[in-house]
């Protein structure tokens, strides 16, 4: 079984935000999936997918800290007329990768037990943000 759709989240302040619960309430037929993969890609240069802690806030704020010490804003960057945000946003995105993919099993993705998605937003106005969802697997009989 293949199944592919795309999902749009919508606008989401600078920073790394949990979005697992939003992502797996959209998805059409997980539900079927015995055992398969999902497939999650971020279609923009200048917002990210990464899994991490999803129960402590406040390491998506360090997180956050990190990437505006790492690379910052007022760095002297040639690409700069879409805002001094957008090219620090697309070092970010590039570091971080636009997709994941993660086991299902049973209906359900096989995240560890502090694991969840998060979409880090690099832009200070991104607006909404598209993914597309690709499940392939054996579906329950």
């Amino acid at each position: 079984m293949w199944h592919q759709q795309t999902i749009t989240l919508g606008a989401k302040a600078r920073g790394f935000h949990l979005i697992t619960d939003e992502v797996v309430s959209q998805i059409e037929r997980l539900h079927e999936v015995q055992t398969g993969l999902m497939h999650l890609f971020i279609q923009h240069t200048s917002a990210s997918l990464t899994l991490n802690e999803n129960c402590d806030p406040t390491v998506r704020y360090d997180m956050e800290q990190h990437f505006m010490r790492t690379v910052p804003e007022n760095a002297a960057y040639e690409h700069d007329y879409e805002g001094r945000d957008d090219m620090p946003g697309h070092i970010k995105s590039s570091l971080l990768g636009a997709s994941l993919v993660l086991p299902v099993s049973r209906g359900r993705l096989l995240l560890g037990t502090w694991q969840g998605i998060w979409m880090g937003e690099h832009r200070i106005d991104g607006g909404q943000r598209r993914i597309v969802i690709t499940l392939q697997g054996e579906i329950q009989a």
